[in-house]
């Protein structure tokens, strides 16, 4: 059985090579660019939530029922108002992606000492200064961390962008079930999971290389 998994494994890379590094390029694609509007939406909105405290807990709450709408519900509900193909699957990923970057990005800024903030104040710094220089740096893992959970979880939807068109490697593991082909299950959900853990990898490498490194320069500016 093992053989003959294996055999079919190289038959399909063997014939379809093409079309599995085209399935990875869409769901490279659609996986990145829902991130990062995901990102940008979450990361200006926590700034709003912080600025506006009174509008946070409707923006929070209002992002936090969406998510709980399944995504391919979503694909479906938007179906008739986009159409079929990447808007809606992009739609569906970032409306899943916001939650964890805004909760993670308000809970970062707010964690930030109100000492260090009264020092930055206290070396002229404007409160736009003190915010780009101090708290966003300091804030960055936290920030980093709802990064890390969105990207785990548009990679794994990004598969259902299949069901309406947009491609990925969803084409893949649909193919798979309906022709009970484990072989190809087997090679979608891997290349899947691999993306999901060189996506986490790559964030990890970003964290310590430079979250870290401005996390000490901030604490040596202070302390000098």
């Amino acid at each position: 059985m093992n053989d003959e998994l294996g055999k079919r494994i190289q038959v399909y890379f063997a014939e379809n090579t093409d079309t599995y590094l085209l399935s990875i390029q869409q769901h490279l694609i659609v996986s990145a660019v829902a991130l990062l509007i995901a990102s940008v939406i979450g990361i200006i909105g926590a700034f709003f939530c912080l600025k506006y405290v009174k509008q946070e807990k409707w923006i929070t709450g209002l992002f936090q029922i969406l998510r709980i709408v399944p995504s391919l519900a979503v694909l479906l509900l938007l179906l008739p108002l986009m159409g079929a193909g990447l808007r809606p699957a992009l739609t569906a990923l970032v409306i899943l992606a916001v939650p964890s970057i805004l909760l993670n990005t308000i809970a970062g800024l707010r964690n930030v000492s109100s000492g260090l903030l009264e020092a930055a104040y206290g070396m002229g710094m404007t409160e736009s200064q003190a915010l780009w220089k101090v708290q966003v740096p300091l804030a960055m893992p936290l920030i980093l961390t709802g990064v890390k959970t969105a990207i785990i979880e548009i990679v794994a939807s990004a598969t259902l962008a299949s069901k309406i068109g947009a491609g990925g490697l969803g084409d893949l593991i649909f193919t798979g079930l309906g022709l009970n082909r484990f072989d190809l299950l087997l090679i979608g959900g891997l290349s899947v999971a691999l993306i999901a853990v060189a996506a986490n990898l790559i964030l990890d490498l970003t964290e310590r290389n430079l979250v870290i490194n401005k996390f000490k320069n901030e604490k040596r500016g202070f302390q000098g």
